[in-house]
């Protein structure tokens, strides 16, 4: 398997600009598959906060980042959609937060956000013990005695038990946002669910929060993600991730 990663077929979800080199850094296995971005690309090339894998190296041996509650020591750590990030010493706090056009990018928050996760079921099932194991977007399995939860829905985890805190069910009237499509990034309401018979994905219809838009807009099921009324408000993202990225020769 190769070590190498071109910057030109990277996910559209990667803040890194495709054209000023031919190679980036190639995420390590873990979390959020082939969408996750490795984390020493949002501390270099979003963030500033170093200027090499070296240097993210010695932040990380120092346990100086944690992810979601847990200390880090893999700079090559998948980074992805609604994962948190938090610099406990700079008392900074981030989360991971598709940006208009579903470009992951970093939105500050306060700590007491950064204590839980919002996760977006993609799965349940049966398992030993008559309980009920729902995945995760992001791989996470977590086990449940209530069968309450359906597929679509989101829950938010704790840090630190990596029980479940709260529960939003996917529903019409629902707060969702837009996390991959033309409309990745937008926020609204959940109007409508029109299921497709067959193998198609559902198609929802949504009213759009933003001023600048017209209003409603469609996209498909998958697209979307059940959050609370605290993801509303924040500011889209700590540094622009827009693409202005550092120069990254020193991948190789």
């Amino acid at each position: 398997m190769t070590k190498h990663q071109k910057r030109l077929s990277v996910p559209k979800s990667w803040p890194v600009e495709r054209k000023t080199d031919t190679f980036t850094v190639k995420a390590a296995g873990g979390p959020h598959g082939e969408e996750g971005v490795p984390l020493v690309i949002l501390l270099r090339d979003v963030l500033g906060y170093v200027d090499s894998k070296k240097e993210a190296r010695y932040a990380l041996s120092q346990d100086a980042i944690l992810v979601n509650g847990d200390p880090i020591n893999d700079e090559r750590r998948p980074i992805g959609m609604f994962d948190i990030v938090a610099f406990p010493q700079r008392e900074e706090y981030y989360r991971v937060f598709p940006d208009e056009g579903g470009r992951l990018a970093l939105t500050e928050i306060d700590a007491d956000s950064a204590d839980s996760r919002l996760g977006k079921v993609k799965g349940k099932r049966q398992v030993t013990g008559d309980v009920t194991q729902l995945s995760l977007h992001d791989g996470t399995n977590i086990t449940v005695d209530d069968d309450g939860y359906s597929t679509n829905d989101s829950v938010v985890i704790d840090n630190e038990s990596k029980e479940i805190v709260a529960h939003f069910p996917y529903e019409e009237g629902a707060l969702v946002t837009a996390v991959s499509g033309n409309h990745g990034g937008k926020i609204g309401e959940l109007l409508e669910i029109d299921v497709t018979l067959g193998s198609g994905s559902n198609i929802v219809t949504v009213d759009s929060q933003r001023e600048d838009d017209d209003g409603e807009f469609e996209t498909v099921e998958e697209y979307v993600v059940v959050i609370d009324e605290n993801f509303v408000g924040e500011d889209s993202s700590s540094e622009d991730a827009s693409g202005e990225t550092a120069s990254m020769g020193d991948d190789e």
